[in-house]
């Protein structure tokens, strides 16, 4: 269930706003995939919803063209969440392609330094919602999505079923792309390891103690009370 969470804007087929998940407000945060594909009319639907600034995850060799051009007053802040290039983003490519939760826990414990940056983004960005996404708004999203919610105090239930509706949202997607169903594989990587998304999930959740988290790794105290006065109502 979404509980109207969900946004129908045109060219896009993943969008929802975390607002009623734990503490977080409508219209603070909305997920989705790449906005690429979105028309003109999917860019307008997004300015009159508030969107101000969206923040891509993805690698700077990841992004294409728009559809349409972006309002000129949203504002786009690249904050990549993959360390590519490091040990650590071998290691796991090898492993599940950073396409799963498996690799959730090791990079907030390794490489905590690029979602504190996507978060202060959030917590510096205009007034208006702030969109986050990756290439499919599975993953990387869903990673700092978590984040985001346990902050706001979201059951690790309501996680996982927000988590679980991307796999649905872009079937079509992954469907044109002759991919594999993504639940299925991934389901298997999982299992292959001896846990499940939701165990894998669940336990990332157990193990990230909020605030401390974001202040141990470098947000500030004004940052944090400026990123609570954004999300929670």
């Amino acid at each position: 269930m979404t509980g109207g969470r969900e946004l129908l804007w045109d060219g896009c087929v993943n969008v929802r706003d975390l607002g009623g998940l734990g503490q977080v407000r409508p219209g603070a945060i909305v997920r989705m995939e790449a906005p690429d594909r979105l028309s003109e009319a999917g860019w307008a639907a997004a300015w009159a919803y508030g969107v101000r600034t969206v923040v891509d995850l993805r690698n700077a060799d990841e992004c294409g063209p728009d559809r349409a051009p972006r309002p000129t007053g949203i504002t786009t802040v690249r904050a990549p969440l993959d360390p590519v290039g490091t040990p650590f983003y071998e290691h796991w490519e090898k492993i599940d392609n950073l396409g799963s939760p498996l690799y959730y826990p090791a990079l907030l414990a390794e490489h905590p330094e690029p979602v504190i940056a996507a978060v202060r983004a959030i917590a510096g960005a205009a007034p208006g919602c702030v969109v986050i996404h990756c290439a499919g708004g599975k993953d990387r999203t869903g990673l700092l999505a978590l984040v985001l919610l346990t902050l706001a105090g979201a059951a690790p239930e309501a996680i996982i079923a927000d988590y679980l509706l991307t796999y649905d949202r872009m079937k079509q997607r992954y469907d044109e792309l002759g991919a594999r169903d993504q639940l299925t594989a991934v389901t298997e990587v999982l299992a292959s390891h001896d846990t499940t998304i939701e165990a894998s999930l669940t336990s990332t959740v157990a193990s990230l103690t909020m605030p401390g988290f974001l202040l141990g790794n470098g947000l500030s105290e004004p940052e944090l009370a400026t990123l609570r006065n954004r999300l929670l109502a």
